[in-house]
């Protein structure tokens, strides 16, 4: 461990003792793999984007004495195949994966912990599958519909007006009235090279949004191939198909989850996922445990939610709720 604050915030670094690929379909394959005690509690961790993949980091969050860490790469980002393939993606068919993951280890009920689309995607999974989920820690909320999505893509100009001019530069005048429209043209076209530029200049403009205070490396990661390609085709995808969810789906079936324990962090100054949201979901879900966490933007790595997150995991480990 090193001595930065975000460093003391999360468990050592760890390797998986086992990683494997799954074929889901004719055309994806899904990467995964588990860390910490095999026999420990199961816990899955499910990225954001969608389309932002794996990282290292994301095994931190977790005591790994205790703890029986499954993550994987969901279809078309990180080390999953094809990358960035939007075709045959849909949440149905991501929720329909987790619990082919879940059958193929073995595994009755787990802790499911997201954060961003990664707190979509657990609220839908748990929704479809309330029984398979022991609880919720969820961080940086977004609910998937039409008014997140369009801040998304328009309302980030109030705060990063100069980041918001460069994702908006490529496109023509009488384009930027549907910006969604000219990226997807741009990110689904014929022409692979058009694709990449157009998805490198998607993923930076999230990735430079993503922290209080500027952290221009963070943005800079954003840009690789291996993410922007992921992030930028996928969120398009999504984005411009609603999350293949109904209007306000995720608050209209609370019901299903209400009884499941859960803790929601939210960053006061998230810029990507505005705090509304995360406060919407706890008025729908009253025994959640809310964290407004002040001083913090959207990142799982901002200090603050970093040792919010860990307390969580933490408090169910000693506890069994949250």
């Amino acid at each position: 461990m090193t001595d930065s604050p975000i460093a003391s915030a999360l468990f050592p670094a760890i390797a998986p003792y086992r990683n494997g690929r799954l074929r889901v379909d004719d055309l994806h394959t899904l990467y995964w793999e588990e860390c910490g005690n095999p026999d420990g509690l199961p816990v899955l961790f499910l990225h954001g984007g969608p389309g932002a993949g794996l990282s290292p980091k994301h095994r931190q969050f977790f005591d790994p004495l205790h703890y029986r860490i499954v993550l994987f790469d969901q279809r078309g980002a990180g080390q999953s195949t094809p990358l960035g393939e939007h075709r045959n993606n849909t949440t149905q068919l991501l929720i329909e994966d987790i619990e082919k993951l879940r059958n193929l280890l073995g595994i009755a009920q787990w802790l499911i912990f997201g954060g961003s689309w990664g707190s979509t995607l657990a609220l839908a999974y748990g929704q479809a599958h309330p029984e398979c989920c022991a609880g919720f820690i969820l961080r940086g909320i977004f609910l998937a519909t039409r008014p997140e999505i369009d801040w998304f893509l328009n309302g980030i100009e109030w705060f990063f007006p100069e980041t918001h001019a460069r994702f908006v530069e490529p496109l023509e005048e009488f384009e930027r009235g549907d910006v969604l429209q000219a990226y997807c043209k741009r990110l689904f076209s014929a022409n692979p090279a058009e694709n990449l530029r157009a998805a490198r200049r998607w993923s930076r403009y999230e990735g430079s949004c993503v922290h209080l205070l500027p952290r221009p490396e963070a943005a800079d990661e954003f840009e690789v191939d291996a993410v922007a390609l992921g992030v930028g085709r996928l969120e398009a995808h999504y984005f411009r198909n609603d999350a293949f969810l109904a209007d306000d789906q995720l608050i209209r079936d609370m019901s299903r989850i209400r009884h499941l324990p859960a803790t929601i962090i939210q960053g006061r100054y998230d810029v990507v996922c505005p705090p509304r949201s995360a406060w919407r979901l706890h008025q729908a879900w009253p025994k959640s445990s809310f964290h407004m966490i002040e001083g913090a933007g959207h990142s799982g790595f901002e200090t603050g939610i970093a040792t919010a997150l860990v307390a969580a995991t933490e408090q169910f480990r000693q506890t069994g709720t949250l």
